[in-house]
């Protein structure tokens, strides 16, 4: 069950828009987590076991960042809000590709790092192919190689962010997703892929087959968009 606790600040307070120095899935290391009402009881267990929060998307006010804490369950999901001024160090998804190497043997042979491995190593992924790309992975993936726990299972998802600050065409986007396609089958791993878009995270997959609207997932909540890169579309 994913639990979000009650934002510490009046709604009418968030900033606009917003404090940009952190981004959805960027991985933060803090010195401390404050307690708010009604907090999971794993949440502590969790927290002394990898001091990290993952960014997440809602709006915040200053001196605050909204943050999701994992557990070791797949259900274990709390947000909640973390201290600017608590932060320690911030990874990105992209950094965490060159963390690859510190993986033990039978944790890079898990599905989803031969996969992402083979992406890195693809002469045609998403870093140079059509054009330039930074990406990297979020999810399970991300949160091990960032904190250096066990989070990948045999059955993990290899989940994926692609910033896309300019447009990118349908067809672009198909191929694209035909390259992770092929991967994903060689690896046996599903890859789920997300376009960091001005309207917000855009799922690959939907934009690449074309619909006439997509959803754009934003810190001011989800919308359907017919176009992630035009500023109509996006949030103010």
């Amino acid at each position: 069950m994913r639990v979000c606790a009650t934002a510490p600040f009046a709604p009418a307070n968030v900033l606009s828009p917003g404090d940009t120095r952190w981004h959805a899935h960027d991985i933060l290391r803090v010195r401390r987590l404050e307690a708010f009402d009604n907090e999971p009881a794993w949440v502590r267990d969790a927290f002394a076991r990898a001091p990290f929060v993952v960014v997440r998307r809602a709006q915040a006010v200053a001196g605050y960042v909204a943050a999701g804490v994992r557990g070791a369950a797949r259900n274990e999901r709390y947000g909640t809000w973390t201290r600017s001024e608590d932060i320690e160090a911030v990874l990105n998804p992209e950094a965490l590709l060159s963390l690859r190497s510190a993986l033990a043997p039978e944790r890079a042979a898990l599905p989803v790092f031969v996969a992402l491995d083979a992406l890195c190593r693809e002469p045609s992924y998403p870093g140079s192919y059509p054009r330039s790309y930074v990406w990297g992975p979020t999810g399970s993936a991300g949160f091990e190689l960032a904190t250096g726990v066990q989070t990948v299972t045999a059955n993990s998802d290899l989940d994926l962010l692609i910033r896309m600050p300019n447009r990118l065409t349908h067809d672009e986007a198909a191929r694209i997703q035909a390259l992770l396609d092929q991967h994903a089958a060689q690896a046996g791993v599903r890859i789920d892929a997300q376009l960091e878009t001005p309207a917000g995270g855009v799922a690959l997959a939907e934009y690449a087959s074309g619909k006439a609207r997509v959803m754009a997932r934003h810190a001011g909540g989800p919308q359907l968009v017919a176009d992630p890169w035009a500023l109509s579309s996006a949030y103010p």
